[in-house]
């Protein structure tokens, strides 16, 4: 009886220990599954360990062979080379890429239009300065002394020539301050070789070897030039022309020179069959190619145009016939003709072309409009508020506009006055030498500093976004023929007084239309957007990795690894070097009396590892099993 209750006691004792060490073993194998499992935030321990599961994981193609053939340094060294070789040349066509975005460009856009088109305003002038009645006197005076001038300089006497100028020397001798300022600005010749002024204007030397012009000095007669020309009929007429636009700013109004004769000028006027009258068109003066008529200018009631052709265009007969004229200012006979869009200034000089007398001009246009992308895309300008010249023109915006209202800005900065060509700024008078004796000095010295573009108009106007432009084209034709003329000139005679002597070069006609119903309309729309730019990308990724966005979304994944790493082992190398370092030692150490005067009995240290031991007991459950078999053992005995 005494050997069974000790079996039995040693079985009850044994089995708690069984379940004790299975309950450890699974606990211990559960803390390590945990110390596997991956934390929230967790980082690599190690530069390589962060390569090797980048390189085993990534969908990045040919990264794995950087680790499948780590056991030969050939082919780890070989995909190395290549791999950085690709990303190097991704990244070379990436910048291209770059580079073709940032600068912009366009695509042009193509389209035919039909629609009833508006037809355009035409401007038609009479190509000769009109002598009117207001500066007739002056006119008169200037020419006596050109008269002179060309005997003086060609041995040329107009009188001869011109018979209706036989009366012009019993008149008044020229006033005394028209001549000052014509024998101020002499004209005369000068040699080819060297610009020397000769004292006297030799008729006996040979006529190659000069030049002509007229001498421009400034204000104090310091400084002095010669406005030569090679041409004898170039300088006489802007020599002219220079004395003839004083004597246009001396008049205190410029509705004095409003003579507008339209039924003189314009015989029969017909648009789409219909008879024009006056609501039709506008007058103003030119100074060079006297009164000008602008048909279609009213924006209220604009003409239309359904169909092409010649029938369904304007119809004009004007009268070319020099009577009354200034044939010094003007060499040519006919009449001046422009195409242009409405609220745009003509200008003749620039887009205006001439209509030849006894012939019919038939004038084919084709509409174009051209629409250009602002902002980032051209330096073009909406309606040229922000270009920093102020228009001078109350037309809206064209780059012409603009050209001449910088010139007459400057003009008026830098010589005092406003040239008579030109519209006239605030606060603002036009040259005249009578007030500003130099004027004309400054003038051609400034024209010259404009053409070489040291003004900086050319680079400030900019282009408008949209403009409307015509293509002409020209055909000519004897009107009228030789078996009509009879009955056409009486016809004019009788309606419109037609008394002109030589017929064929009175008159001329003049047909503008449309060649076709279609217009070209020209526009601009980026060629390399956003999208695009992110498609080529990705074209580029796939070509040489073969992946896609969430590739590139690991890549920016290791290089926050890659930070996070060099962050902590840099951090844990500061710590080390700061543990590393010892302390400084507590000032007066060896003065301490506290532990100078403890008991040497007292084993304070002893105490303190003992209660370390015991903290760290519980921590080792294996002594616990024996700690009971042998509570037991005691206790059942």
């Amino acid at each position: 009886m005494g050997t069974e209750p000790r079996g039995g006691s040693v079985k009850t004792g044994k089995m708690p220990e069984d379940e004790k060490t299975r309950q450890w073993k699974q606990e211990e194998d559960q803390q390590q599954k945990e110390e596997k499992r991956e934390g929230l935030i967790e980082f690599y321990s190690s530069y390589k360990e962060l390569f090797q599961f980048f390189c085993s994981n990534t969908t990045i193609h040919g990264a794995i062979r950087l680790v499948c053939s780590k056991n030969n340094k050939m082919k780890t060294a070989f995909w190395s080379v290549l791999f950085f070789l690709t990303f190097s040349l991704m990244y070379w066509q990436f910048g291209i890429l770059y580079r073709e975005y940032f600068s912009y460009p366009v695509n042009l856009n193509l389209n035919l239009n039909s629609d009833r088109l508006t037809f355009p305003a035409v401007t038609l002038c009479t190509l000769n300065p009109y002598r009117y009645s207001a500066i007739r006197k002056k006119l008169d005076e200037l020419d006596q002394i050109t008269h002179q001038t060309l005997l003086d300089l060609y041995d040329y006497n107009m009188s001869l020539a011109q018979s209706d100028w036989s009366m012009l020397s019993t008149r008044k001798r020229s006033s005394r301050s028209l001549l000052h300022h014509v024998q101020r600005h002499p004209l005369r010749r000068q040699k080819r070789d060297n610009l020397v002024n000769l004292p006297e204007n030799s008729p006996s030397v040979d006529k190659n070897d000069w030049k002509i012009g007229f001498v421009l000095c400034s204000e104090n007669n310091e400084d002095c030039f010669h406005q030569a020309y090679s041409s004898g009929v170039d300088a006489v007429r802007e020599w002219y022309s220079f004395h003839y636009i004083n004597i246009l700013a001396q008049m205190p109004e410029a509705k004095a020179l409003d003579e507008s004769d339209f039924e003189n000028f314009i015989y029969a006027c017909r648009f789409n069959e219909a008879t024009c009258d006056k609501a039709n068109y506008t007058h103003f003066h030119h100074p060079l190619y006297g009164n000008c008529y602008t048909f279609n200018d009213n924006s209220s009631s604009l003409w239309t145009s359904s169909m092409p052709g010649i029938n369904n265009g304007l119809s004009l007969v004007v009268r070319t016939e020099q009577h009354d004229f200034i044939p010094l200012l003007s060499t040519v006979t006919g009449a001046r003709v422009m195409v242009h869009d409405q609220n745009e200034p003509a200008f003749m000089d620039d887009g205006g072309f001439n209509v030849r007398p006894g012939i019919e001009t038939s004038i084919s246009m084709r509409k174009e409009i051209t629409m250009r992308l602002g902002g980032r895309y051209s330096d073009c300008t909406e309606d040229g508020s922000d270009v920093p010249v102020q228009n001078l023109y109350s037309s809206r915006y064209t780059e012409q506009v603009c050209i001449r209202s910088c010139f007459q800005l400057n003009m008026v900065e830098r010589c005092g006055c406003a040239y008579y060509f030109y519209p006239l700024p605030t606060r603002a008078e036009y040259c005249d030498y009578t007030k500003h004796v130099a004027w004309g000095y400054c003038y051609y010295k400034l024209l010259a500093e404009f053409k070489a573009d040291v003004l900086g108009c050319f680079h400030k106007c900019r282009k408008p976004c949209k403009m409307t432009e015509y293509h002409l084209s020209a055909g000519y034709s004897r009107w009228p023929s030789a078996v009509s003329e009879d009955w056409v000139f009486h016809v004019l005679s009788q309606q419109n007084k037609y008394n002109i002597t030589s017929k064929r070069n009175g008159v001329a006609k003049v047909n503008i239309f449309f060649k076709e119903w279609n217009y070209k309309t020209n526009g601009e729309s980026p060629a390399f957007t956003v999208v695009t730019l992110l498609s080529q990308f990705g074209n580029q990724w796939s070509l040489w990795f073969g992946s896609s966005v969430l590739s590139v979304m690991e890549l920016a994944e290791l290089i926050l690894d890659f930070t996070a790493i060099t962050f902590i082992l840099a951090l844990r190398w500061f710590r080390s070097r700061q543990q590393l370092s010892p302390p400084a030692p507590p000032p007066n150490s060896h003065d301490n009396t506290a532990f100078q005067n403890e008991a040497p009995g007292l084993s304070t240290p002893h105490r303190f590892t003992v209660e370390a031991v015991v903290t760290t007991l519980p921590s080792y459950n294996s002594l616990e099993p024996r700690g009971l078999s042998r509570d037991g053992e005691v206790g059942h005995e």
